[in-house]
């Protein structure tokens, strides 16, 4: 019983909402719930749209990079140009100049064109000559350097043409450009149609761009990104071997071993702040102590690879940390509670759980580091280099430059045809950070475990 009075039927009021009807607050929350959903799909709807613009645009650009046009044309080799002395010893051969080498291709080319019966109104023996690139006459010079009993015979050769008309036929150069154009003209490119009809000029798959190294800016069809690969990967290897098993062993002290007080909490803060300091920074701080202090060469790898390793260390360092605190307290306590050690329990049972999460952290920190142009910039890196450096760990000393640092040099050069190359490396880069975010996924789950 109650001393509360029950309502009569007759006092009640009946009620105007209904579970199967939504009121208007329901139906005002369920608006707002469709316009946040909404949000989100354009939110990533516009992302994907600037993604998509982003890679046709460079792909568009860069996929030119790939392919080079080349001409194949036979070269008689004349003995008493190339070896006046006619020992076929390679060191006096050397000392002809590449300038005789293109003479010798020149001539070539006009004995070429008239053996083909080739006729093209205002064409000159200069568009003739102008047809090969400049660095044609370095390969042939090099390939009688390695084989002098080439001398006296007639060989076929496959020779780059100049970026003009290698432009012409990637819709880079027109005739109406060639007009105003002071490397190239309209007839020279109707001789390069006329070649290119007979089966003596072909534009296919360019896997020198991958593998030479940088060319001179009159030179764009003979640039490659080989030194830049090559510098890129020393750095990574400096960083790798550096920056992981520092940042995480100082995680792993912080997280799980350190005490809670005044001096980690300042150090805390400390990599928090170095984690938002620009890049540009920490390449002043590598000119100053590496370069300034230490002595160590400007434009080398190791530099490089010690800037970058001070920058990468505190990202390391947070998304470690992150990774050990995700793990569950329980796992410490039950490994403690069975007689594990403080240090048993963090490696045997913490730190391999959190394993994925270190991965993937540390990779991004690469990833993100191979991408850096500033701190290169200070430390000499945007040097011109021709030469591959050597294999480690001497290479580690020798110049290079880095793929960031390519293109940014690239794309202040006047031919337009550098800008094609620009993108071409961008292309190269992407693909590495691509294979790096993969690697980061499949060693994930590769190492993920469940509690």
């Amino acid at each position: 019983m109650t001393d509360f009075p029950m309502p009569s039927d007759a006092s009640r009021k009946p009620s105007k909402s209904s579970l199967l009807v939504a009121d208007a607050r329901t139906r005002k929350r369920n608006a707002a719930e469709k316009r946040f959903r909404a949000y989100g799909a354009g939110a990533i709807a516009i992302a994907m749209l600037a993604l998509v613009i982003l890679l046709t645009t460079i792909i568009g650009g860069g996929a030119g990079a790939f392919r080079q046009t080349y001409l194949s044309i036979p070269v008689a080799l004349d003995a008493e140009v190339l070896d006046p002395k006619g020992n076929r010893d390679p060191a006096e051969m050397s000392k002809v100049l590449t300038l005789s080498y293109g003479r010798v291709l020149d001539a070539a080319v006009v004995e070429a064109v008239k053996a083909n019966g080739i006729e093209i109104d205002g064409l000159t023996p200069k568009d003739m000559s102008g047809l090969i690139s400049k660095e044609a006459s370095a390969q042939l010079r090099n390939r009688v350097l390695a084989d002098p009993e080439l001398l006296g015979q007639t060989v076929d050769v496959n020779v780059l043409v100049n970026g003009r008309v290698d432009g012409y036929f990637k819709g880079r150069v027109t005739m109406e450009s060639a007009a105003a154009d002071g490397n190239t003209s309209p007839e020279q490119l109707k001789l390069a149609n006329v070649l290119k009809e007979g089966g003596m000029l072909v534009t296919r798959f360019n896997w020198d761009f991958v593998t030479n190294p940088d060319a001179s800016d009159q030179r764009p069809e003979a640039a490659g990104v080989g030194v830049a690969i090559l510098g890129s990967l020393y750095m990574m290897l400096v960083v790798l071997f550096l920056a992981v098993p520092i940042g995480v062993a100082a995680s792993i002290y912080l997280e799980e071993f350190a005490p809670k007080n005044r001096w980690t909490d300042i150090i805390e803060v400390n990599i928090s702040n170095l984690a938002a300091v620009p890049s540009i920074v920490f390449g002043i701080l590598g000119l100053a102590a590496f370069i300034n202090f230490a002595g160590l060469p400007q434009s080398a790898p190791i530099v490089g690879g010690l800037v970058l390793t001070l920058m990468t260390l505190p990202t390391i360092i947070i998304s470690t940390r992150a990774a050990l605190k995700a793990v569950p307290p329980s796992i410490r306590d039950a490994a403690l509670g069975v007689g594990a050690s403080k240090m048993q329990s963090v490696f045997h049972h913490v730190l391999p759980l959190a394993m994925p999460g270190i991965l993937t952290g540390t990779i991004i920190g690469l990833a993100q580091a191979l991408g850096e142009t500033a701190p290169l910039l200070l430390i000499g890196m945007v040097a011109f280099v021709r030469e591959f450096p050597g294999a480690p760990l001497e290479g580690l000393f020798d110049p290079a430059t880095a793929l960031p640092v390519q293109i940014y040099n690239w794309t202040q050069r006047a031919d337009p045809a550098f800008i094609e190359r620009a993108s071409g490396a961008i292309i190269v880069l992407l693909v590495f950070l691509l294979c790096m975010n993969v690697l980061a996924v499949i060693l994930r789950r590769r190492f993920e475990r469940r509690w």
